[in-house]
């Protein structure tokens, strides 16, 4: 079992010259009860089901169990999730330490024109560099959180 210790931040400025690689991204929420999350992902040509606990340290880690699933059976979990499905592209962008890496997700859909970037720390004291692209942080804040965009797309906010 893994904790998950993560920063999130809003993007702003050019990124996607400085990506290495990027995928399209479909998922779905078995369940998005608040404090545990069941999720159902499609990442390029592979399945993944997920499981995170609740947020601590104000939104920086989590409780996370992650396992590749058949393509199919992703598919099929895909069609029992609730209603709302998030669409994005992940852009991987290496950090300026050479140890850390940015995913950026640009996000499609109901949630188009919003534009998140994160990264997995080892620690909650762990020194990251902030590239010239990066906005505000927005880590803890539910409004961002995937299972929460669902629900309340970026698209239906009253001031965005």
């Amino acid at each position: 079992m893994a904790l998950e210790i993560e920063r999130k931040f809003l993007v702003a400025g050019e990124y996607k010259s400085f990506a290495t690689s990027s995928e399209r991204i479909t998922q779905g929420y078995l369940s998005s009860a608040s404090g545990r999350t069941v999720r159902v992902r499609i990442l390029g040509d592979r399945g993944w089901l997920t499981i995170k606990g609740p947020s601590k340290d104000g939104g920086l880690s989590r409780f996370e169990w992650e396992m590749e699933i058949p393509l199919p059976d992703a598919r099929a979990l895909l069609d029992l999730c609730e209603p709302g499905v998030i669409d994005k592209t992940r852009w991987l962008v290496p950090a300026g330490d050479g140890i850390h890496t940015w995913e950026v997700d640009e996000f499609h859909g109901e949630n188009a024109g919003l534009v998140v970037a994160e990264i997995e720390l080892r620690s909650d004291s762990d020194a990251f560099e902030r590239p010239s692209w990066l906005g505000p942080e927005v880590t803890g804040d539910r409004r961002y959180y995937n299972s929460m965009l669902t629900q309340h797309p970026f698209s239906t906010w009253p001031s965005r």
